[in-house]
């Protein structure tokens, strides 16, 4: 049985597979300018997606989320730094994150998992 990360991978590619069928200047520029916001700067590529976090969170777009949450796990992010990161999204953006909170530490927990089972 797949888990969420693997299904979120998997549905991530194919959507952005067929975007990029589609051969629109304006989407391919949006992707580009996507991409290279997130590269190394006077921020860390780290701080980037943990700030890609709190935003995705605080705007409760759990693709976001999750996309953001795997690039942490690439990072390096830790577990102290992402509850400290679900703190804040929660502060700034009330109770109505919570639900979204449950999700993404579902999700983390998940990638946590995906590391131990690749030792």
């Amino acid at each position: 049985m797949k888990n969420q990360v693997t299904e979120f991978n998997e549905s991530r590619s194919r959507g952005n597979k067929a975007i990029m069928e589609g051969d629109n200047l304006v989407l391919k520029r949006l992707f580009n300018l996507d991409t290279n916001t997130y590269i190394e700067g006077a921020l860390s590529v780290k701080t980037k997606e943990l700030l890609g976090l709190v935003a995705s969170m605080v705007l409760r777009c759990d693709d976001c989320i999750k996309y953001h949450l795997g690039k942490c796990y690439e990072n390096g992010v830790s577990k102290d730094e992402i509850f400290e990161v679900f703190a804040i999204a929660n502060i700034v953006g009330g109770t109505i994150v919570i639900p979204h909170t449950r999700r993404a530490a579902e999700y983390w927990i998940e990638l946590e998992e995906k590391l131990f089972a690749n030792k």
